[in-house]
């Protein structure tokens, strides 16, 4: 009854995860829990494991080792749940499609999209374009909107999918001040509405402002919380000074558990 408990008031729930590729531990011992309708901050170094960890979250990537669980189900059984939305240096723009036609492929399986769609799917298309502010933009090519814009349009594709959970791996890239705080807003109304939303971002300076709590991350959970109160000396050294002495007792393996547990 109590983990039950946990699950509905926290969607996501990480215990001791660890993540190996190859030779090198990219995450190590990572525990914390995220309450529903709350809008995160994940910061640390480059290499810290931002990415790692939403791609474990979307059950991109399996764990080496520990859980994790998107309300009580784990990232494989949890598609539908989970919406990722990628840097945009990693989207390919050499093809035109309108924002209509990028939403509508969160309606479908094979991220293609169907020339037809029912009177219901136009109307949860517009209604996602809406949530994001870009309704009146529907038929625009993608292409040729902004860079925050163009996040917006994919926030609204993991919306019309159903998406409880949003992941948006370094959102501000490549966006002006002011579009920024375009998006912020966007995503502290779909918070309001209920989304739970983690957003992986360098800027640590208006933290307190954009989020209502931050995950600091290198390798292994640093803190988790009030922006205002977890960015006290030894956690900013945690996050960017050096590490060498904190890992000594971490390898392949052996997380820092006692007889390899």
């Amino acid at each position: 009854m109590i983990e039950d408990t946990l699950n509905n008031a926290c969607p996501i729930v990480s215990e001791g995860c660890c993540v190996e590729f190859g030779n090198e531990l990219i995450l190590d011992d990572v525990t914390f829990s995220v309450t529903e309708g709350t809008l995160v901050a994940v910061v640390g170094p480059n290499g810290g494991g931002k990415t790692t960890l939403f791609n474990v979250i979307s059950g991109l990537i399996p764990l080496t080792h520990g859980s994790l669980k998107i309300k009580g189900l784990s990232p494989e059984e949890s598609q539908g749940v989970i919406g990722y939305v990628p840097q945009n240096e990693n989207v390919n723009w050499n093809f035109s499609l309108t924002a209509r036609q990028i939403v509508t492929m969160g309606l479908t399986k094979n991220n293609s999209f169907l020339p037809l769609t029912s009177k219901k799917d136009k109307a949860l298309i517009e209604s996602s374009l809406d949530k994001v502010g870009l309704l009146d933009r529907i038929d625009d090519r993608v292409e040729e909107m902004s860079g925050g814009q163009r996040q917006r349009v994919f926030i609204a594709k993991t919306l019309a999918q159903g998406a409880e959970v949003l992941l948006l791996d370094e959102a501000f890239s490549g966006v002006d001040v002011g579009s920024q705080e375009d998006l912020i807003n966007v995503l502290k109304k779909l918070r309001d509405d209920g989304k739970t939303i983690l957003m992986a971002t360098h800027d640590l300076n208006t933290l307190s402002d954009r989020f209502d709590e931050v995950l600091c991350l290198n390798r292994h959970c640093c803190a988790y919380g009030d922006p205002l109160k977890v960015f006290t000396p030894d956690v900013l050294q945690e996050l960017y000074g050096s590490h060498r002495a904190m890992f000594e007792n971490h390898a392949l393996g052996n997380h820092g558990h006692q007889n390899g547990v």
